[in-house]
């Protein structure tokens, strides 16, 4: 049975950092693109950051870049969002997904997703 478990969500205040890790069992991540999402209260879910499966190749939303750093350890099979100079508009249940894929464009869909973790920023 694939999982994803995402953690180290919690509450922080505006400028402050936070990591969360997304750790996957039932699969290998070697072979996976993992994805970033996050989804805050009234709105659609937005995809934050993508790393391709080797880690060499992230690409990052507009509203994110210069901030948010995402990383894997495949030997850990483990990824890493690094979420720095927070915003209370970051606020969100953030989610890690994987798919079956070398790089992050060409493919249509996530075919697995974490439970989320929530982000809340907030002085």
């Amino acid at each position: 049975q694939v999982q994803l478990v995402e953690s180290g969500g919690g509450l922080v205040q505006p400028g402050g950092s936070l990591r969360l890790s997304c750790a996957a069992s039932g699969l290998s991540l070697d072979h996976h693109v993992i994805g970033w999402f996050r989804q805050a209260p009234g709105k659609e879910r937005e995809e934050v950051s993508c790393v391709s499966s080797s880690g060499g190749s992230t690409h990052y939303a507009d509203a994110v870049k210069g901030r948010f750093t995402t990383s894997r350890d495949n030997a850990r099979n483990t990824a890493y969002l690094q979420m720095n100079s927070l915003k209370p508009e970051d606020t969100a249940v953030y989610y890690c997904a994987a798919v079956r894929a070398y790089h992050c464009t060409g493919f249509e869909g996530y075919d697995y997703w974490g439970q989320g973790t929530q982000v809340t920023v907030s002085s």
